[in-house]
């Protein structure tokens, strides 16, 4: 019993590492890049998955602790820190934040008005929206929107 938290420990450890990385190439080559207003731990916290970031915790913490190949383990916990640290490249961090975090070609409405254009972030409160029209990024209140 002992083994397996272990192995769900260090699991989770490495996850929150890599994922660490992950975000912080986020936070620095697309958020700063369209000059979006955000604090770190609140991109870390909205997009963490949980099903996907213990699933990886689960096979990495048995990978490490189960199968008792230390070359094996070491090549797999390095492919996967050198595919999390690649977001600090520039290009690399703004293309996997413009997957996870922008909807292009988008159509949102509030009583008055009607936008047309991409969505950068979809924050808690507001929506950080490039609007075509406009040609410049306008920040929108959630509860005013229509679903």
């Amino acid at each position: 019993m002992s083994k397996l938290f272990q192995a769900l420990f260090t699991g989770m450890f490495i996850t929150f590492f890599l994922d660490f990385f992950l975000f912080l190439g986020i936070q620095l080559n697309y958020i700063k890049f369209y000059e979006i207003n955000l604090y770190y731990n609140i991109l870390f916290a909205d997009h963490q998955d949980g099903i996907i970031f213990f699933s990886l915790s689960l096979i990495l913490g048995f990978i490490i602790v189960y199968i008792n190949n230390t070359k094996y383990s070491l090549i797999l916990i390095s492919i996967l820190s050198v595919l999390s640290l690649s977001t600090l490249i520039p290009g690399i961090g703004k293309s996997v934040g413009e997957s996870m975090l922008m909807k292009k070609n988008v159509t949102l409405k509030d009583k008055k008005y009607s936008f047309h254009g991409d969505i950068y972030y979809k924050g808690r409160k507001f929506i950080t929206f490039y609007d075509y029209e406009l040609k410049k990024v306008i920040l929108l209140k959630k509860k005013d929107l229509k679903q």
